[in-house]
């Protein structure tokens, strides 16, 4: 029978046999910006030690990831933790000789995995393991790769107006259903410009962008998708993928419930930084057919939502960050990724031939460091994600290396 993508999506990835709940694992799956290079997690710790002293070094400094997957960056923060703390205990207050240590990063740092899989043996205890985000954070809230996964409709426009699709979960064929519901449809409205809109308008009122310190229609990340076999938007034109009803309709996938996500997230958080990491587009260069894909075992394949591979669509970013805004009441910052980890240190740039004569072990090291972080800044490839930084109680400029 069919049913809405939202319901098909919600009981492919999250339900008692779901991808992301009974398999192994998304690293099995595709590759993310977390099992592409180990300087992903030692960018995040300096972004971390920056959110630390923009809160004043509180005695407990949370570190949240929510879509943990099995932990992998939470256990690669862990031990880059553990290798500053000795530089991180200094005396407290303005004069060297107060004679009051302040606990080591390590010793204050709180680090909890939001995910619905089971607690992964072998996990280190210092890892708190939870499937809800937590209230009262201070600190570092991540998201990588976790709104892409958020359950979401889709949508086609009709000569009556925008009417949800419907899908069948064991076959992923496609029908038309019911107009959409006066909440998704006012989200449409507003983010996703229907095709009969001006270029310039699109027949809706433009989103807010006043508290936006950095975006680009140039740099929609749609190059940025799971690095797998295959580089398209949408597993729709492959062979072998299922029949849809709209072939001449415009489709669009209804984000609302990514804003209601990110909002939440974002409300959990009592003074610290929320960072999501993901590929999306912006309002004025939505993709025309959507960008509902799957992915198994390494694979780019058509998104059939029977709980055998992951179901993903890009995520309307501005909008998010908009929804997370409202919430936290600061200025958000939307950059790409290669703009955010340049920021933080991570530049790709090729060690000094010079070093090769004096340290070639030194140099091969530095050479393997260099095109490591090259992947991560790819522009073509994870560099094109999205990067959104939304404060909340603390100023974005200590929070956010320029």
């Amino acid at each position: 029978m069919s049913i809405q993508w939202r319901d098909a999506m919600s009981r492919a990835l999250y339900g008692p046999d779901g991808f992301f709940v009974a398999g192994t694992g998304p690293a099995d799956h595709f590759r993310t910006s977390v099992h592409a290079s180990p300087s992903f997690a030692s960018a995040l710790l300096r972004l971390l030690t920056q959110v630390d002293a923009a809160l004043g070094h509180p005695p407990r400094l949370d570190v949240v990831d929510v879509g943990a997957g099995r932990g992998e960056l939470l256990r690669a923060l862990v031990g880059l933790a553990v290798g500053v703390s000795g530089a991180s205990a200094r005396p407290l207050g303005d004069e060297p000789s107060s004679g009051t240590v302040r606990p080591s990063l390590a010793e204050r740092v709180r680090f909890t995995a939001v995910e619905y899989a089971h607690r992964p043996e072998n996990l280190p205890e210092e890892i708190n393991w939870a499937s809800e985000i937590p209230s009262e954070i201070t600190g570092l809230l991540i998201a990588t790769e976790w709104l892409d996964n958020v359950p979401l409709d889709a949508a086609v426009h009709t000569e009556d107006g925008w009417r949800y699709l419907l899908v069948d979960p064991d076959t992923g064929t496609e029908t038309i259903g019911e107009l959409v519901s006066p909440a998704d449809l006012e989200w449409l409205t507003k983010w996703w410009p229907s095709p009969e809109a001006s270029p310039t308008t699109n027949g809706a009122p433009s989103p807010e962008v006043t508290w936006a310190d950095a975006t680009s229609g140039s740099e929609s990340g749609f190059g940025a998708a799971r690095l797998a076999e295959g580089s398209s938007l949408t597993a729709r034109s492959r062979p072998g993928c299922p029949e849809t009803p709209h072939s001449n309709h415009t489709r669009a996938e209804i984000g609302r419930t990514r804003d209601e996500a990110w909002a939440h997230a974002v409300g959990k958080i009592s003074r610290g930084l929320a960072v999501a990491v993901d590929y999306g587009h912006l309002r004025e260069s939505r993709p025309v057919d959507g960008t509902l894909t799957g992915y198994r075992g390494g694979r780019q394949v058509p998104p059939v939502p029977d709980g055998s591979s992951d179901v993903t669509a890009h995520v309307a970013m501005d909008s998010v960050a908009s929804a997370g805004a409202a919430v936290a009441r600061c200025a958000y910052s939307l950059v790409s990724q290669r703009e955010a980890l340049r920021a933080l240190g991570a530049d790709g740039g090729r060690p000094p031939l010079s070093l090769a004569g004096t340290d070639p072990a030194g140099y091969v090291r530095a050479l393997a460091a260099a095109s490591a972080v090259a992947e991560l800044t790819d522009p073509a490839g994870l560099g094109g994600h999205w990067w959104l930084r939304q404060p909340v109680g603390i100023p974005l400029g200590p929070a956010v290396a320029r």
